[in-house]
């Protein structure tokens, strides 16, 4: 649908302004006559974003209650004296702590992204801009909180066995890269598609001063 109004917006760029108001022979103008030969490719557009919105936001809401809860359960433990968590000055610790706020801000980021896509008025122009750019947003900011949360794992781990079993912490680390590899795979070039489609492609590069 975006590539349709693309197109629609590029040819009424080039062509002079009277052609807008001109009637076909079943009297309709271009803008009523594109609406109606474009109904149900909007209603397929539409299906297709509150699918992907909702399946999206569920994992994000998922990350979301991890890293929340995991910030109250730090790893090691808290010192009974102090109250203080017990590794507060390893470098793991600090990694652990960046990377869990990163990921349940990213993660409540995207939450919201998607909220908004799944409560669109999925008006025409909403498919040209407005709900590409939000579902961009929203899967790179799932991506992140992803890659956040496997990094605070994995720095929570090397936290708990760092003393004795500091070579369990490789494997795991290395198996927590997985699930971002999945993701890259499986979501990048849709990505990467709607970045190109809505930033830096357009349907005629010439403008029409030029020759």
């Amino acid at each position: 649908m975006q590539r349709e109004l693309q197109w629609f917006k590029e040819l009424r760029r080039i062509l002079p302004p009277k052609f807008e108001e001109e009637l076909n022979e079943n009297n309709r103008t271009p803008a009523s006559l594109f609406s109606h030969e474009h109904k149900e490719l909007m209603k397929e557009g539409e299906k297709w974003m509150k699918n992907n919105a909702a399946s999206c936001m569920v994992v994000a809401t998922l990350i979301s209650a991890v890293m929340f809860t995991s910030a109250f359960t730090v790893p090691g433990g808290i010192d009974e004296k102090t109250g203080s968590p017990i590794f507060l000055r390893s470098n793991a610790f600090l990694v652990f702590v960046i990377a869990n706020s990163l990921s349940l801000f990213s993660s409540s980021t995207s939450v919201l992204v998607f909220l908004g896509v799944l409560t669109s008025h999925y008006a025409e122009k909403d498919f040209l801009q407005s709900l590409p750019a939000k579902s961009i947003l929203g899967l790179f900011t799932l991506f992140f909180s992803i890659v956040n949360m496997m990094v605070a794992f994995g720095s929570a781990i090397f936290i708990t066995v760092q003393e004795r079993l500091a070579w369990v912490s490789i494997p795991v680390i290395i198996l927590s890269t997985v699930p971002i590899a999945f993701f890259t795979l499986l979501q990048f070039p849709l990505l990467i598609e709607m970045l190109v489609s809505t930033y830096c492609c357009r349907i005629f590069d010439k403008s029409p001063n030029q020759t």
